[in-house]
């Protein structure tokens, strides 16, 4: 075989290679992936699952699917027989609330040795970023920072006073009057992975237990951050971020 012959076929094996990854990556663009699944038909569709764009989704009564594709959301609501994919528009306002929800943590101000949130407003019913801490959740919570991991409560209004145990310890955090910030008490209850902590009062209408998984770092992207939250066990948080995103979706 002469040189050229030689050249040209490393040009075509390139060139194949090339188109193959590209078809991979088409692929893996054009899949969907089932976020939340609730109905008759979960079963079917279970949190998780990777749809292909050729897939059908056929729903009854009372089903609803969110899937997520690109790094937005799409719902669908039985009874109807629905493609894996479509197009999805979203609003760029709430756009920036899925933003703001991945951040690597809330922008806060100082008050009289609390933390008070510069865009949640009161009465919120969400907290506004992933790595707060809504005591109203149980579950699984995954940490970003311990050092700095704080507790949102929905409201500002009145103050308010949180008692945390865990492993016979037990501590009361108070949340003063114009914040619904406040640090988890590190100090005396230090984060610890796999353990369970009971949290009550704090307009808890029942107590709450909650654990922590550990986080080694914040993905950057939607996608990232469900696959992470999905295989740790976040559900709270992941509840959350896909409730952000669906509000963002646009017609």
């Amino acid at each position: 075989m002469s040189f050229p012959d030689f050249r040209m076929r490393r040009l075509g094996l390139a060139a194949a290679a090339t188109v193959a990854a590209v078809a991979m990556v088409g692929t893996a663009a054009a899949q969907s992936m089932v976020v939340r699944s609730t109905g008759p038909s979960a079963s079917k569709y279970p949190t998780g699952a990777r749809l292909k764009s050729t897939d059908k989704l056929t729903l009854v009564a009372g089903d609803k699917v969110v899937l997520m594709q690109s790094g937005k959301t799409r719902t669908l609501s039985g009874p109807g027989s629905f493609g894996a994919t479509g197009t999805v528009q979203a609003s760029q306002s709430l756009g920036g609330n899925v933003t703001r929800m991945l951040a690597k943590g809330p922008t806060m101000r100082s008050r009289g040795g609390f933390s008070r949130g510069d865009t949640p407003e009161a009465g919120e019913a969400r907290a506004p970023n992933l790595w707060l801490l809504d005591y109203r959740e149980a579950g699984t919570f995954c940490v970003l920072d311990p050092a700095v991991l704080m507790l949102w409560r929905p409201n500002m209004e009145g103050d308010t006073a949180l008692e945390i145990e865990s492993a016979g310890k037990k501590t009361t955090v108070a949340i003063v009057d114009g914040a619904n910030f406040r640090k988890w008490p590190t100090d005396v209850l230090p984060v610890q992975y796999g353990t369970d902590y009971r949290l009550s009062g704090g307009g808890l209408a029942k107590p709450v237990t909650v654990r922590f998984a550990a986080m080694e770092n914040a993905p950057d992207t939607v996608e990232g951050s469900v696959d992470v939250l999905m295989a740790k066990g976040c559900t709270p948080q992941l509840n959350r971020l896909v409730d952000t995103m669906s509000e963002a979706e646009a017609g």
